[in-house]
């Protein structure tokens, strides 16, 4: 950003001192030095708090992750734990309905032949 080299250094270096003057430069100098060293290390600060805060967004991310990596296997465990229930529902409904069919074709038969023996019954008398 700043393209500063070893002449323009000399002019601020010349500038500064015809403006504070020797005696004031090694004390503006040192201040300058001090003021820099601060922001420097109120940087890292902020740079250190932000890769804590990016470590602890990915720690959560992480348990988040796996948390819904759980969630699914457990949905997916009681879907098939009610798809085998409601197989085996359907099995014993299937079941029932046959033998109460057959039941039914049974006793119908046994109508059928009652009701065709009463028929020749009365006709033989």
């Amino acid at each position: 950003m700043f393209d500063v080299g070893m002449p323009e250094l000399i002019v601020i270096f010349i500038v500064a001192l015809l403006v504070f003057g020797p005696k004031k430069l090694p004390e503006l100098g040192r201040t300058l030095g001090k003021g820099l060293g601060e922001l420097k290390r109120a940087l890292q600060d902020v740079k250190e708090s932000v890769e804590d805060e990016l470590k602890d967004v990915k720690e959560v991310s992480s348990e988040v992750r796996g948390a819904v990596t759980d969630v699914r296997r457990q949905i997916e465990r009681e879907v098939k734990t009610a798809e085998k229930t409601v197989e085996s529902t359907v099995q014993e409904v299937r079941e029932h309905v046959e033998t109460a069919s057959d039941d039914i074709a049974t006793s119908l038969d046994d109508a059928s032949k009652e009701i065709q023996d009463h028929a020749r019954s009365g006709k033989e008398t």
